[in-house]
């Protein structure tokens, strides 16, 4: 009779606690969508300020004040910026302009590819019959034609948008970068000891750690990628390397969405070379998944993979591409949170343990 109430109880917790969530994100989603370049753009300034604080704390404990680190850092960071301007970025903006003129061409290679493949299986005696997705490409093809003129009227005014973006971000980062610490200080004060400390802690292991890593594995992919690309003589291969390796910012099924999109973009245009592009990048992939990676990520994230995609939908749904990119390291540091209160807990109530669990650490 006791165990009634109690099931009744742990229900309704339950029952309600599902249409409590789904409101929350939606309320979140609400209101990502009203200040949502706001956001991002203090997002991103956020995220440079967390990277760029790593090689400062680096040269910190080699006796360099913060100022005069900050300073080199940022001197650093500009001049390598500068060099990828003016090699890199030029060429692959190029690729990439060219590549978006030439969409209806490759669009209707890939519709006389189909009529041969057609023709292929009608002289085997195949009944093959690629009519819907005939008419789909016909219509990709003047839907192409109409847009990229208007792309091209269109970016000189993005482009002044984006250079003002870029300026405050820019000055944002370095404002976060030398006035960040007492702001997080100020905001972790205001929390109480048991969870501001854990928190600050699980926040500066999961996103540093996560997007150095994710960075490091992206310039990986696309250094690796670019010269494979090259010697399969890939058109736009710069641009496809980049592609790929930006995707990986994205976690854990960024790259093979980047690769899988990529190959089929170079099948409409040549189905063998799209299956040759395929093989190499996923050859490449494995060597960063098996090698590099488990060195840099680890297991600090601490989440399950059907946790990590349900992460990704949920941030997909309340912040588009940018909720996908923070969703995983936001998900770990609740979940590293939790688990540093847990063991301050335990220690709490265990002290014989206490000095066990700091000896193993």
């Amino acid at each position: 009779m006791r165990r009634f109430p109690t099931n009744i109880h742990n229900l309704l917790l339950i029952g309600l606690g599902f249409p409590i969530v789904g409101l929350n994100i939606w309320v979140l989603s609400q209101f990502f969508r009203y200040f949502e370049h706001l956001i991002t753009i203090l997002t991103i300034a956020a995220l440079i300020a967390f990277l760029l604080n790593y090689p400062v704390k680096l040269l910190e404990r080699v006796h360099f004040r913060r100022v005069p680190a900050i300073i080199g850092v940022l001197l650093i960071t500009v001049t390598l910026l500068v060099i990828l301007g003016v090699t890199v970025v030029p060429s692959a903006f190029d690729q990439t302009t060219e590549l978006i003129k030439q969409i209806p061409e490759w669009l209707q290679a890939s519709n006389d590819n189909i009529n041969a493949w057609e023709e292929w299986g009608r002289g085997k005696g195949f009944p093959i019959d690629f009519d819907v997705l005939r008419t789909q490409i016909n219509a990709k093809i003047d839907t192409q034609i109409q847009t990229v003129g208007a792309q091209v009227v269109g970016l000189a005014v993005g482009t002044l948008s984006s250079a003002i973006d870029a300026l405050s971000i820019v000055v944002l980062s370095v404002y976060m970068l030398i006035y960040g610490d007492r702001l997080w200080l100020g905001i972790v004060a205001l929390i109480p000891d048991r969870i501001g400390m854990p928190l600050s802690e699980s926040l500066r292991l999961n996103f540093q750690n996560f997007f150095i890593s994710q960075l490091i594995l992206g310039t990986f992919m696309a250094s690796t990628l670019t010269p494979t690309f090259f010697f399969l003589k890939v058109p736009f291969g710069l641009s496809f390397a980049i592609f790929i390796g930006a995707s990986e910012l994205i976690p854990f099924i960024g790259a093979s969405l980047g690769i899988g999109l990529v190959t089929i973009v170079i099948m409409l245009k040549n189905f063998g070379l799209g299956i040759s592009v395929l093989i190499a990048s996923i050859v490449i992939q494995q060597v960063k998944d098996n090698l590099l990676a488990p060195r840099l990520m680890g297991e600090f994230i601490g989440l399950n993979p059907i946790g990590i995609l349900i992460c990704l939908l949920i941030g997909g749904q309340i912040a588009g591409l940018l909720g996908v990119i923070v969703a995983v390291p936001i998900a770990g540091t609740i979940n590293g949170t939790i688990d540093l209160i847990r063991k301050q807990s335990h220690n709490a109530s265990h002290p014989e343990f206490a000095g066990e669990s700091i000896d193993s650490e």
